[in-house]
């Protein structure tokens, strides 16, 4: 059920020029269901690419969706309120720090990338993206900036993932167009990395889920942070067994 907006919240609105922008607000069971959509893709995009070496054009089509939906997810939350106070962002670097570590002799192993660890996988984006907005929570603007610019060039999908989670997190602290057009530059300028635009497909479907109320059960927190590094490691087992 959606709260009701306060009259000096639609006055603000107004004033910024955002009345007619959607406030995003989803149910636990609606977010937990593009939790599973989202890690879906993620997997379909990592068979396809591993184990019939992107033979699916369809598969790696879809699959580029999956980030988007991950970043989107993770800025959600820390838009919430009092997501600083409970410590939700130092949490959630350490978990990321760790299991990406975790997932890295797999990604190396699994092969394709420079001088074989270079760009570092989706949980260091994701551990950029929260240690930026952790920064500028804390006021730290200038630390913030040195880090998107440092951690945005060692991880996978660059500065445009990172940037796309921190506009994000913006829209959904405070809807304006700035945020809205950031997030679909930010978008657009994975096409040379992902060879095609589906990216941008991610943003319908945010914005006509957040309209649903699935009826979904909460995964345990630690479930994603276990599955990425479990399941690259049963692809590269596959993938040994198939030489």
């Amino acid at each position: 059920m959606r709260a009701a907006v306060k009259p000096q919240e639609a006055e603000s609105a107004q004033k910024s020029g955002s009345a007619y922008l959607p406030r995003l607000r989803f149910t636990d069971g609606t977010l937990e269901a593009l939790k599973w959509l989202a890690i879906a893709l993620m997997t379909l995009d990592h068979v396809n690419k591993y184990v019939f070496h992107e033979a699916s054009t369809v598969a790696f089509d879809f699959g580029r969706i999956a980030m988007p939906l991950f970043a989107f997810i993770l800025a959600y939350n820390f838009a919430r309120p009092g997501a600083l106070e409970r410590g939700s962002y130092q949490r959630s670097m350490k978990r990321l720090a760790t299991f990406g570590a975790i997932a890295l002799p797999v990604c190396m192993a699994l092969g394709g990338l420079l001088f074989g660890f270079w760009p570092l996988n989706i949980l260091f984006m994701l551990l950029t993206a929260t240690a930026v907005m952790y920064l500028l929570e804390r006021g730290n603007s200038s630390m913030a900036f040195l880090v998107f610019v440092a951690g945005g060039f060692m991880v996978e999908f660059w500065w445009p993932a990172v940037g796309f989670t921190l506009a994000c997190w913006y829209y959904c602290k405070r809807p304006s167009w700035l945020s809205l057009g950031l997030a679909v530059f930010c978008c657009a300028a994975l096409a040379p990395i992902n060879n095609n635009f589906w990216a941008l497909a991610a943003l319908p479907i945010i914005f006509a889920s957040a309209k649903l109320d699935v009826k979904i059960p909460r995964s345990n927190g630690l479930l994603f942070y276990v599955y990425y590094p479990a399941h690259l490691s049963i692809i590269w087992l596959i993938c040994q067994l198939m030489k």
